[in-house]
Parts: C-alpha cells; structure tokens; sequence
C-alpha cells in the first residue's frame, strides 16, 4: 500500500507556501510515499502547466513521488474540481460541465472539492455527478477537524463515486491524519498512480481509519462538537486581536 496526501498546493499556487522540494521533503518525512498536488488555474497555461510537470518530476525522490494536478475553478471561484491525468491544460476559469467535459475527453480523474464551501454541494446537477470519479468528503481547510456534511447526500445520489478525504495544503499548520492508501507496490510511477486513480483502487482513511468508521455516528458527532469548540475559540481570538489591533493604532494617534 502507498500512502497519499491528497490535494496538495505548493508555490506554484497563488497562496502556497512551500516549494516542491519542501513539499517532498516533509511529506517524506510523514511517511508519505506519494503527493496528488492541485495548484489553483489561476495563472497557468499550457506553457506553464509542461513546466509545471517538469518541476514536480524533478522534484520527485526515491521516497516521494509528486504528481502533477490543477485544481480548476469557475468564474465565480465557487466550484472547484481537482483534475489529475491530463497531460494538456485544461483551461482557466472554466465553466464546470465544460471542465468535465474536458476531463473525461482527456481520460483524466476528477473530484469534487470540499462540497460544503459556498453551498457548492447542494447546487451539483446529476450531469456532474456522472462525470465526476469522487468527492471529497473531508477538507482539512474548510471542514477542520469533522467530516463535511453536504458530501452524503452527494454520495446518497451517486453511490458509486469514490470518497476522498484531503489535505488542502498551503501551509504546514494544515498537516492532519487524512490521506488515502493507494493499491499496489511501493515504488508506484506515475502511470501506474494514475491507473489506480482510474480504476479506483484506493481508500480514503482519517486519524488512522477508514472514513466510513469516522463519519458514522458517535465519532462524527463528537468531532463536529470538537471542531466547533475550535472554531469559537479562534472567533474568540480574532476579536481580542481586532480589539487589541485597534486600541494601539487609537494609542498611537493620541
């Protein structure tokens, strides 16, 4: 089995933060064997996208091996797809059902990311949901520390998409127990990556189990609980600063 980090950003991206020889070195040293990276559409083109894959393949080690994705948005920012397996450009700012036709018209591997942002999730036409390999059902970024809730009724519509559970990574402050186990050797290429994609041999796993454990109930109704003290706590926080922020700048202009 490999073990995957799923929907990875580096600074290629607009808002990454570590290069991709960060990127392999960290994750290598998590025991991670392979990393799905997502850069944002924004900016690239085809030019930039070959060089893209230049970089991640010279970057890859004996340990790691980093795999070139996009994560493509709309023209309103608010559905994303993380697209694996294309060898061309896809297009930035694409209308999603013309993305997924383009998708499949390269044979590449499609998810739906993190449903439960902007209400994403409830607005998916059935179209999409035939062109997509899977969803992602817990995004560290957005969901935090629970599962996302609007990913069940997608799955509910669909039972035969894969169930994805990812990093979101801009910044190491995001690592967290989700990855995926991918079937077959450890020394994978990326053919042999993207086969496993395609053919949906893998499974997703969080704090060191299958999803599906950690999504029934009690333990997802205990992490939400968690991850709802965590959120007030940091609302909490960002006030005092807010209130701190503006007591010094009120200082010093008196």
């Amino acid at each position: 089995m490999n073990r995957v980090a799923f929907h990875v950003h580096s600074t290629w991206s607009y808002d990454g933060t570590w290069t991709l020889e960060q990127i392999a070195r960290g994750f290598a040293r998590r025991r991670y064997g392979v990393v799905l990276l997502a850069e944002h559409d924004r900016g690239f083109d085809e030019d930039r996208w070959r060089a893209y894959r230049r970089a991640c393949a010279a970057a890859s080690t004996d340990r790691v091996l980093l795999v070139p994705g996009i994560e493509y948005s709309d023209r309103t920012n608010a559905v994303h797809v993380t697209v694996w397996g294309s060898e061309r450009f896809l297009g930035e700012a694409v209308e999603t059902g013309e993305l997924l036709r383009r998708t499949a018209a390269a044979g590449a591997v499609a998810v739906l990311a993190h449903p439960d942002r902007r209400g994403v999730g409830a607005r998916v036409p059935d179209e999409w949901l035939d062109a997509l390999t899977g969803v992602e059902v817990w995004n560290r970024k957005y969901d935090g520390l629970a599962p996302g809730r609007t990913a069940a009724q997608l799955l509910a519509r669909r039972p035969g998409l894969a169930v994805l559970a990812g990093l979101d990574f801009h910044a190491p402050r995001q690592f967290f127990p989700l990855c995926l186990t991918l079937e077959g050797p450890r020394d994978l290429d990326l053919d042999g990556v993207m086969e496993a994609l395609a053919d949906e041999r893998f499974s997703a796993r969080a704090l060191g189990l299958p999803v599906a454990r950690v999504t029934c109930q009690p333990v997802v109704g205990i992490l939400r609980a968690v991850e709802a003290v965590r959120r007030g706590a940091l609302a909490s926080l960002r006030a005092r600063r807010r209130v701190r922020c503006a007591f010094v700048q009120h200082w010093r202009r008196s």
